[in-house]
């Protein structure tokens, strides 16, 4: 009977695999810089040629990048090739902000079910501050609030800890602000709409708190409907006001 041989494994194999998983399980994140060198190769216990070994072979995969002026970042190229088409396409064609909305139902609700049944008692803090910093200066400019509602969405999906969720987010975190924009500009005038989305809100936290994941998914759907429901209601009023103005100009 004969064996095959066992190859050794190469110590920047080992490294390579380790610094991969910490992307992929989101310890590192896209943009993120590197420690120097010489602190991770402290902390990880290997020496510094491994260790350049391995960054240098990620690199050629794309998944990290050397800029000038010094550091090894984590590259954001997915982001870049994801959300900068979908960008321009939701500039162009301003009726794909519904097609988002109905897309943020299946990515928020999923995301809602999975933080309410793995959420950790860190990740419900974390989601319950997020989720008051969008209350604490309800006088904000609208693009601050739609920084800190993008903030609180990510923080669901990070308490979801599925992987291809929290990286879908994270990557689409440009499209998914611009839209919470323009529909903050659409509504935000209309006596009400705020607080009732709070409240909504409210309801999305309490059920992921409470670890129930279908009333924490169906509070998701519940407050996608009623800003969809809201914005329709607009348009049909702008609709309105436009056909009433051409009828003064024309009278």
């Amino acid at each position: 009977m004969s064996f095959d041989r066992i190859q050794p494994t190469k110590l920047s194999d080992v490294i390579m695999q380790r610094i991969e998983a910490m992307i992929v399980d989101g310890t590192l994140q896209a943009g993120e810089r590197l420690p120097s060198e010489r602190d991770l190769a402290h902390q990880f216990s290997v020496s510094r040629p491994s260790l350049r070994e391995a960054i240098q072979k990620l690199e050629a995969r794309g998944l990290l990048e050397r800029r000038q002026g010094g550091g090894t970042y984590v590259c954001d190229n997915m982001q870049q090739r994801v959300a900068e088409p979908l960008l321009d396409l939701l500039t162009q064609h301003p009726e794909s902000q519904f097609d988002l909305l109905e897309f943020r139902h299946a990515l928020e609700g999923i995301s809602a079910y999975y933080a309410a049944m793995r959420g950790t008692p860190l990740d419900l803090e974390q989601i319950k501050e997020s989720f008051q910093g969008i209350q604490q200066d309800p006088g904000a400019e609208l693009a601050a609030q739609a920084q800190a509602l993008t903030e609180f969405n990510l923080r669901i999906a990070e308490a979801s800890h599925n992987v291809i969720l929290l990286h879908l987010v994270r990557c689409m975190q440009p499209l998914l602000m611009k839209n919470i924009l323009q529909n903050l500009q659409d509504l935000a005038h209309k006596p009400g709409v705020m607080q009732q989305l709070h409240e909504h809100r409210q309801q999305v936290v309490a059920a992921i708190e409470a670890g129930d994941p279908d009333q924490a998914r169906e509070m998701c759907h519940q407050l996608l409907a009623f800003i969809e429901q809201a914005l329709l209601a607009s348009n049909r009023e702008q609709s309105r006001l436009q056909r009433s103005l051409r009828r003064t100009q024309t009278g």
